[in-house]
């Protein structure tokens, strides 16, 4: 299974929506089952970066992938960077 779908598991739990959706995966590397992460935050303070953290390396485990996850926020998450259809959705 493509990992960025594995990914679409894991929800922002404030905003309801899933990560890739919002932008917040940058990038995925995958070197057999080993899974690298590239993601953001929607702000370095979140409120719930633990937890989304925890559930990236849940579901890619229970997906059988080892992971690797790095934050950054080089680029700053912005609205702009939420899926299109996503964006229509939410009214922005």
């Amino acid at each position: 299974m493509d990992p960025k779908e594995i990914l679409k598991q894991v929800k922002d739990p404030e905003i309801g929506q899933n990560i890739v959706d919002l932008g917040l995966i940058y990038r995925v590397d995958m070197e057999g089952k080993h899974a690298k992460i590239l993601m953001t935050l929607t702000t370095p303070m979140c409120p719930a970066g633990g937890f989304i953290m925890n559930e990236v390396e849940r579901v890619l485990t229970e997906n059988g992938l080892t992971s690797e996850i790095e934050l950054t926020f080089e680029p700053p998450w912005s609205p702009d960077m939420i899926d299109k259809n996503l964006r229509r959705k939410l009214g922005i």
